[in-house]
C-alpha cells in the first residue's frame, strides 16, 4: 500500500537532483509539478501547456496529490535526463530552446512538438528531412502596409542563402521582399497583434526600419526565432530644439542594433526616425527630469538622454513606466560597443 508522505519524499528527493531541478522544458528553477506519464519534473507554467496534451501527459503536484508506488518508480526510472536524451535527441543546432521567461506561444509550440508531434525523436523522417532541407516554407497572414487587413501570404525560408522571403501568390515567381537573415529581428506580439500566434518581423529597407505583421492559424511559426526587444511602449518626445511641443510616439528599443526606433502606432509598417544608442565610454548617458521647463504635453515623468551630438528628452505618463525604460537604456549604454555598432551608428548619422 502507497504511503503519501514516504513518496511524496522520494519525490522531493529526486526533484532536488540535477536535471531534474529544473524544469525540462523551459529550465525554470525548483519544479513542483511531475508528469506521470512521460517522466519528466516541470515548472507551473509549463504545467498548464502539458494539460491541454491530455493524451500525451498527465500531470500531478509532487508536494499536494496522492501518489501510488508505481508511479514514483517510474518517476525514479525516468527523470529529466533520460527524457531529454529521447524527446530532444536529434533537435537541430539552430533551433531554439525556450527559457522560463519566454512567451507562452514559443514554449507551447516547443512543448508540443517534443511530446505530442515528436519531431525530435529520430522516429519519424519528415520532421528530419524538413528541418535538414535548404528551405522551409510556410502560409502566414500578414497585414497590410497601409490597412488592417491581414491576407494569407507564403513566407520561405532558405538557409542556403540565409534569407527569408514573401510572395503575394501561391504562384508568384518574384517574392515581394527579400530580407537578409542578418538583417531580421523577430519578436512574438501577441497583445499588439491581437492573435495568440502574432509574430513581429522587422529588417532594415533603404536605410529605415520596416515592420511585418503575421500570425500562424496554429502557431507553427518560422523557426531561428529571435527576441531582442528589451523594451516597448507610447512616450511622449520632443524635437531638437525642444521648444516643440511633445508628440506621443510608440517606442522600440532593440538590443542587438543599439537603436531606439520610434512609431506613431504600434502598427506601422515604417518607422519616423531611430536614435542610436551608444556606451558610457562613449559620451551616452541617462537620466531623469522632472519637464518643468519644457513644453510637455500631458505626461510630466522625464527622461534625459545624452548623445555626442544632441540631448534627447522623453515624458512618461508613468514612475513605473519610467523606471523600466530607464533600466532598458543603461542596460544598452553599459554593454561596451562592437565594430558592427560604429559602422551602425556612422550609418544612422550620415543619414541626418
Amino acid at each position: 500500500m502507497a504511503s503519501q508522505s514516504r513518496n511524496n519524499k522520494i519525490l522531493l528527493d529526486l526533484v532536488q537532483q540535477p536535471g531534474n531541478n529544473r524544469c525540462a522544458d523551459c529550465a525554470a528553477p525548483e519544479p513542483d509539478w511531475a508528469s506521470y506519464t512521460l517522466g519528466v519534473f516541470v515548472c507551473l507554467n509549463c504545467t498548464g501547456m502539458h494539460r491541454n496534451l491530455s493524451t500525451v501527459s498527465k500531470m500531478k503536484s509532487i508536494r499536494l496529490d496522492y501518489w501510488e508506488d508505481s508511479l514514483v518508480q517510474f518517476m525514479q526510472e525516468r527523470g529529466n535526463s533520460a527524457a531529454r536524451a529521447f524527446f530532444e535527441k536529434c533537435v537541430p543546432a539552430f533551433y531554439y530552446r525556450p527559457q522560463h521567461n519566454d512567451c507562452i506561444v514559443l514554449k507551447e509550440q516547443w512543448i508540443r512538438a517534443k511530446y505530442e508531434r515528436r519531431e525530435f525523436t529520430g522516429e519519424n523522417d519528415k520532421f528530419l528531412q524538413t528541418y535538414t532541407s535548404d528551405f522551409f516554407e510556410s502560409t502566414l497572414w500578414k497585414k497590410g502596409r497601409d490597412n488592417k487587413q491581414y491576407l494569407k501570404r507564403i513566407f520561405l525560408l532558405s538557409q542556403k542563402d540565409f534569407t527569408l522571403r514573401y510572395f503575394t501568390k501561391e504562384d508568384s515567381k518574384v517574392a515581394k521582399a527579400i530580407i537578409n537573415m542578418k538583417d531580421l529581428n523577430a519578436n512574438f506580439q501577441p497583445e499588439k497583434i491581437g492573435h495568440a500566434h502574432g509574430l513581429q518581423i522587422s529588417y532594415l529597407e533603404d536605410e529605415r526600419t520596416r515592420n511585418l505583421f503575421v500570425y500562424h492559424e496554429n502557431g507553427q511559426l518560422i523557426p531561428q526565432i529571435t527576441t531582442h526587444c528589451l523594451k516597448e511602449g507610447y512616450m511622449e518626445k520632443t524635437g531638437p530644439t525642444q521648444r516643440e511641443p511633445f508628440k506621443k510616439r510608440w517606442f522600440t528599443l532593440c538590443s542587438v542594433n543599439r537603436k531606439l526606433l520610434y512609431f506613431k502606432s504600434p502598427l506601422d509598417a515604417m518607422d519616423l526616425g531611430a536614435v542610436f544608442i551608444g556606451s558610457q565610454h562613449h559620451g551616452y548617458s541617462v537620466s531623469e527630469s522632472n519637464g518643468r521647463c519644457t513644453r510637455s504635453g500631458r505626461w510630466h515623468c522625464g527622461i534625459t538622454m545624452e548623445t555626442p551630438s544632441r540631448q534627447f528628452v522623453f515624458m512618461c505618463e508613468l514612475e513605473q513606466e519610467r523606471r523600466e525604460w530607464m533600466e532598458a537604456f543603461r542596460k544598452v549604454i553599459s554593454q561596451p560597443m562592437t565594430p558592427e555598432d560604429y559602422a551602425n551608428e556612422a550609418t544612422l548619422r550620415r543619414g541626418k
